[in-house]
């Protein structure tokens, strides 16, 4: 537990060092600081510290995968974009459901945020079969069902074992 507890506390000082950069004002110092200690606090208070909340474990397996989630945000971004210059007529949303692969709660949200991160795409909602999402054009909805998401969510989640 006291492992957990320092690398989040480490996550969460450089964190705050790095969007605030206030590494000068004693006050502003001090206030960084205490939130730090303060959700550390709470975080361990509700029980949720533990392996799945460790962020350094999970590093290795981010680095393979993140790339080819911004990969792929950016094709969806230029389809979406396409969709728009073409007008309205191009666009045909729909809410679509998808089975997942994914095991656990953080395999699933790491699917449920990927699918939301790709513009075009929002999820609704999560159970332990399916994601539930709104797709902007039949495309998205075709990409999402061809696998290849799922497929990666899943081996992101294998090696965060």
């Amino acid at each position: 537990m006291t492992r957990y507890m320092f690398s989040l506390t480490v996550l969460l000082a450089v964190v705050w060092l790095l969007f605030s950069g206030m590494w000068t004002y004693v006050i502003i110092l001090s206030l960084g600081v205490a939130s730090v200690m303060v959700t550390v606090w709470l975080v361990g208070r509700m029980n949720l510290l533990g392996r799945d909340s460790e962020i350094f474990h999970m590093l290795p397996a981010a680095l393979r995968y993140w790339p080819w989630l911004i990969g792929q945000i950016v094709l969806a971004n230029l389809q979406v974009a396409g969709r728009i210059l073409k007008g309205r007529d191009s666009i045909d949303p729909r809410i679509a459901r998808i089975r997942i692969q994914q095991r656990t709660h953080v395999g699933r949200a790491i699917m449920a945020n990927s699918i939301t991160l790709t513009p075009g795409t929002v999820t609704l909602k999560v159970t332990e079969e399916d994601i539930e999402y709104y797709a902007l054009t039949p495309d998205l909805v075709e990409d999402l069902e061809a696998g290849e998401m799922n497929r990666r969510a899943r081996q992101f989640e294998e090696q965060l074992s």
